[in-house]
């Protein structure tokens, strides 16, 4: 018996580490075809009963996964020019069915929770939807200009920049008395890839913003950007990782000293390894976890987080962190269970904006290469 339980032992020992070569995915061209693929055909549908289950589970993500598929079809399009038609096509379906949604019903990307109050700000609108929508338009003018969307970007440019400047920390809300960093710095993003096709300057402003938030909206035990905040600044949830891989990626083309630091604190609060597995944790040791839609379940003892290691993909991908990178994939490949067909791939443990995240992680960088290049290059 004791020569058996040996023997375990020490197969174990010899097996555990060797585990994640078999879920390492080895060919990451591969991936990323399938899952565009995929997202394409999600993308082009009209109808899809997947989108409705979406939407009723929360709004927020419907508009989400839209903003993700459209960076990700423009990066597409940057990187593989022979097919930039095709890929534009889908930025503009994904495009001209979030503004006539808008229009259709101006609420219809929020929780119910927007009613509990007016907005602070005297506009009376979201930094949410006002931010995601100038992003897609901004990156879709940085790949080909079209015509009519310059005064739609423009307009909904000064509507942010109208939100910003007269919050008391320079800071919108997303809700009723109620900012999120997650949205600002997204918007903050939107700004800057616009200021390239227009030749507009928000520079100071953005300044101004990454300024106003060392001093505001930063953590003063851990220096991280703090998750949610009151119009008049008050921190409300702490530093949470759902939000910070993200927000350090759109502050790249904002002051990219500020990003990388945020994303270096990030990955040393958050960011857990062992055997050749990586994942993410959505809090930090220091603050109390307060576990919500966004955030998904967290795994106890390990402090892995879904929504935090999902995002923790783009943020590790976005600042060449290769080993990170290649563990994350490799937990999602263990854990996710990726379901290959005929229409492309998904992870059944996720949902079409996890993919629409893992897809954008996986082609990110030649937008934002561009709109940091000294000069904008021709794209027409």
């Amino acid at each position: 018996m004791r020569r058996k339980l040996m023997l375990l032992v020490l197969a174990v020992a010899v097996w555990l580490p060797a585990l994640h070569l078999l879920f390492r995915p080895r060919d990451r061209e591969a991936l990323t075809a399938a899952l565009a693929l995929r997202q394409r055909t999600f993308s082009l549908q009209e109808s899809s009963a997947e989108r409705d289950v979406l939407h009723r589970t929360n709004p927020e993500w419907d508009l989400m996964v839209r903003t993700f598929s459209v960076l990700s079809f423009a990066n597409l399009a940057l990187s593989e020019p022979a097919r930039k038609a095709e890929h534009l096509a889908v930025v503009d379906v994904l495009i001209a069915r979030t503004l006539r949604d808008e229009r259709r019903a101006h609420e219809a990307f929020f929780l119910p929770y927007v009613h509990a109050g007016p907005f602070k700000d005297p506009a009376g609108r979201s930094l949410f939807v006002d931010g995601e929508l100038a992003l897609m338009l901004a990156a879709r003018q940085m790949v080909e200009k079209r015509a009519d969307y310059a005064p739609l970007l423009r307009e909904r440019v000064d509507l942010i920049a109208g939100q910003l400047e007269r919050a008391p920390v320079l800071a919108a809300e997303s809700y009723p008395d109620e900012g999120w960093t997650f949205c600002n710095t997204l918007a903050l993003a939107a700004l800057r890839l616009s200021d390239r096709v227009d030749g507009r300057d928000h520079g100071a402003l953005l300044r101004r913003w990454v300024a106003s938030a060392r001093k505001n909206l930063s953590d003063s035990r851990t220096g991280l950007l703090v998750s949610s905040f009151t119009y008049d600044g008050v921190t409300k949830d702490g530093p949470e990782g759902s939000t910070l891989w993200l927000a350090a990626h759109m502050l790249q083309v904002v002051d990219a000293d500020f990003a990388s630091d945020q994303y270096q604190r990030a990955r040393a609060a958050l960011l857990g390894q062992a055997l050749g597995f990586a994942w993410a944790g959505e809090w930090p040791a220091e603050e109390a976890a307060v576990q919500d839609i966004d955030s998904g379940p967290t795994i106890p003892w390990v402090n892995a987080n879904a929504g935090s290691s999902g995002l923790a993909l783009v943020g590790a991908a976005a600042f060449d962190d290769e080993e990170a990178l290649d563990g994350l994939l490799t937990s999602l490949h263990f854990a996710a269970f990726p379901v290959h067909d005929d229409t492309g791939l998904r992870f059944a443990a996720g949902n079409p904006l996890a993919d629409a995240v893992l897809l954008y992680a996986l082609v990110e960088g030649p937008l934002w290469r561009l709109a940091r290049a000294p000069h904008l290059e021709a794209h027409r």
